[in-house]
């Protein structure tokens, strides 16, 4: 078929032509807008979940609906090293932005945009042992307004961020709405900036302010939250996005397809789900190399068998290839333990992924090593985002199928 017609898109946080399986999600987050538009108090929301199941979709969608409440928004990608601080200041000076034009005093806006700017451009006084303050930590923000003094830079990144994001939510009260801070890769937060940012969700959900913060990560995420704050569990609403069951992954190929007046029979809805697993990177992946190899609808299983080594060689190269490149030869044979005991694992839970979570002592019995010889690669590995640890003594990949993709890799 017509491959310029193509309804598929698989590519990171490109959003798919139907978001299939994600109403439930959509759903609460319009209820939690809601409640806080009535002065309702309401708590910070944290998105979980493994690479490729659309959890960056998900996020910019709901900022797309924050955005349609009249909200105030800004955006933001972790990474393990900057500083909260640069980053955090240019999301909220782009959420006040879209308030200030219905803000009806100017001068409390500068007012704000002086607090912003002192924020940014404070950090501590010395760097690691003594050394000046690295240039990115010198950042000058494009303000037109003169830094302020005495509110949020002290230096302390927890006591700063609670004054600002407090006086960013008075902005937004001001306005009659409220103000949204969208974090992407949040378990790449450092330790100070994780604890900062939950001691300022604590205390504007005890002063009912009108500013949330929305995080998604892997899945180890509520640990990294709660290592940083024992109250943290009760801090956040954790929602855990997971593949989708059968009628959602073929509402997503065969919704966008009925738009091109393109049809799928049975039997291939069937192969593409048990090849895709249900997984909306992959959904995407297969069904746009089953379309492009189509000639005609409606699409059969002998279509989908004759695309399927096309979607698999460019998820090995795209998808799995890139991170295991990434990764030491140290790491690599971590992994690959990892990959043999995972299938094992799943066989005896019954998992139909064969992608378990192992007991670290067993891949350490499986390498002839102590369990203390392979922390370097372990640790390594999970600074990386290639494996995490849900259970304590234990890991799991973070990309689904890894595990099957390097057992199919010669050693």
């Amino acid at each position: 078929m017509d491959p310029v017609r193509n309804p598929y898109a698989p590519g990171a946080g490109q959003r798919p032509p139907e978001l299939a399986g994600r109403g439930r999600e959509l759903d609460v987050f319009d209820v939690v807008l809601e409640r806080i538009a009535r002065g309702r108090p309401e708590r910070s929301l944290m998105l979980t979940g493994l690479r490729g199941v659309g959890k960056t979709v998900l996020l910019n969608t709901l900022r797309s609906q924050a955005i349609n409440h009249l909200w105030g928004t800004g955006k933001i990608e972790a990474r393990p090293d900057q500083s909260l601080r640069r980053p955090v200041a240019a999301a909220l000076h782009m959420a006040v932005r879209e308030l200030a034009p219905r803000h009806r005093a100017p001068d409390r806006i500068d007012a704000f945009l002086g607090v912003l700017k002192a924020f940014a451009q404070r950090s501590a006084p010395t760097g690691r042992g003594g050394a000046a303050p690295k240039l990115r930590d010198r950042w000058q923000p494009g303000i037109d307004v003169p830094a302020s003094s005495g509110r949020a830079d002290s230096g302390d990144i927890e006591i700063d961020l609670v004054e600002l994001l407090s006086d960013a939510a008075a902005v937004a009260t001001d306005v009659g709405t409220g103000i949204a801070v969208f974090i992407d890769e949040m378990q790449d937060l450092g330790a100070e900036d994780v604890s900062a940012l939950c001691a300022a969700c604590h205390e504007l959900s005890q002063l009912g302010a009108p500013l949330i913060v929305v995080g998604a990560g892997l899945p180890h995420l509520p640990a990294v939250l709660s290592a940083a704050k024992s109250y943290s569990e009760r801090l956040f609403r954790y929602q855990r996005i997971d593949r989708l069951d059968r009628i959602a992954a073929d509402q997503a190929l065969c919704a966008p397809a009925e738009r091109e007046e393109v049809e799928y029979e049975q039997k291939a809805l069937d192969l593409l789900y048990e090849k895709s697993g249900g997984y909306p990177y992959f959904v995407q992946a297969y069904g746009k190399a089953t379309w492009d190899h189509a000639p005609r609808s409606p699409i059969t299983a002998a279509d989908v068998r004759v695309a399927a080594p096309e979607a698999e060689a460019e998820l090995a190269v795209g998808f799995f290839g890139s991170r295991f490149e990434r990764a030491t030869p140290a790491e690599r044979e971590y992994m690959r333990a990892m990959a043999t005991l995972s299938l094992v694992e799943g066989e005896d839970t019954g998992r139909d992924d064969m992608d378990a979570a192992v007991p670290t002592a067993e891949i350490a019995r499986a390498l002839g090593r102590k369990p203390a010889s392979l922390s370097p690669a372990r640790d390594a590995l999970i600074k990386k985002g290639l494996i995490y640890s849900g259970e304590r003594g234990t890991v799991a990949f973070t990309v689904p199928h890894f595990g099957r993709y390097l057992r199919t890799q010669p050693a």
